[in-house]
């Protein structure tokens, strides 16, 4: 089995690829091989917004009213992953949240898995993270809508570069990075982190629970109120697509939660601070009483 690399692409808002005008800014990640970066650690589960968020045991997933994500197209829910295509041609699958995102500086956390029969080259087409503000639409992009507003976030297995070069966007790319991930032993991890207007593309690939850079882009404006998604596409070419979890951060509350024990750690400083100062203060009395005693005792001496 071939293992395929990711490449990753970032394209300003209006640009057109392969024939299509999509509205709002996306990020473009193609599979093709491996480079490194900054190592990262993984944020702890107290901060995870379940409403935001899909992970096991997909309780009720796209049947329960009760569940936070709906489903659409092909999309298969087992108990170890939702499988969004399956290793056959002209198959399509999303996930979508129910619920809108008022967060402001977030960070979502995707695993996910690309396998499949095929040989190099003869494989695809990928799978999309979405955060747009539209929802259950399918369509040509990776199983979405071709006309999206919002950001999205794309894993590409086909050859582009090989086969299409002149429509796999590269003339309007500003960043990106490589990795491979098909037909590997373990999963694959990407974090998408959105704070002050700045987005940052992240990827652990090497199953060793550490994130390495992929990209990044300042200066980038999302409206509040969008849905999480993710989809996936295949065509005449064709892999499993497995997305075992999503889980969404709430960076303002972790930074929160770091300045009150950064607060608290400088309350104790000051506290054992103060402590000290009082101890020495009072051995500070007690030498001048200490030294008055023993001058009235040489007096009553002589």
């Amino acid at each position: 089995m071939a293992a395929a690399v990711m490449e990753c692409k970032v394209f300003r808002t209006g640009r057109r690829l392969a024939g299509c005008n999509w509205t709002g800014s996306f990020l473009l990640l193609l599979l093709s091989s491996a480079i490194a970066g900054d190592a990262s650690v993984y944020e702890t589960e107290q901060f995870v917004k379940r409403e935001y968020s899909l992970i096991k045991p997909y309780q009720g997933l796209g049947s329960s009213s009760s569940s936070h994500w709906d489903l659409l197209g092909g999309a298969l829910v087992t108990p170890d992953h939702v499988r969004l295509t399956p290793d056959i041609q002209s198959r399509q699958g999303a996930v979508w949240s129910r619920v809108p995102c008022y967060l402001r500086d977030w960070e979502l956390q995707v695993q996910f898995k690309v396998h499949g029969s095929g040989k190099k080259n003869f494989h695809g087409d990928g799978l999309a993270f979405w955060l747009t503000k539209e929802r259950m639409q399918a369509g040509s992009v990776f199983g979405n809508m071709d006309l999206f507003t919002g950001l999205g976030v794309f894993v590409d297995t086909y050859a582009n570069s090989d086969n299409n070069r002149e429509q796999d966007g590269r003339p309007t790319e500003i960043g990106g990075c490589m990795a491979a991930i098909r037909n590997v032993d373990h999963d694959a991890f990407l974090l998408i982190r959105y704070t002050r207007n700045r987005l940052t593309i992240m990827k652990d690939v090497d199953g060793l629970r550490e994130w390495r850079d992929c990209a990044e882009v300042t200066g980038l404006r999302l409206p509040l109120g969008y849905y999480f998604g993710a989809s996936s596409a295949t065509g005449d070419l064709s892999d499993n697509h497995d997305l075992i979890s999503m889980k969404l951060f709430d960076l303002a509350e972790m930074l929160e939660v770091e300045e009150e024990a950064g607060l608290s750690g400088l309350q104790f400083l000051l506290a054992a601070g103060v402590c000290l100062l009082g101890v020495g203060a009072l051995g500070v009395v007690g030498l001048l009483i200490f030294g008055r005693w023993q001058e009235k005792s040489r007096k009553r001496f002589y």
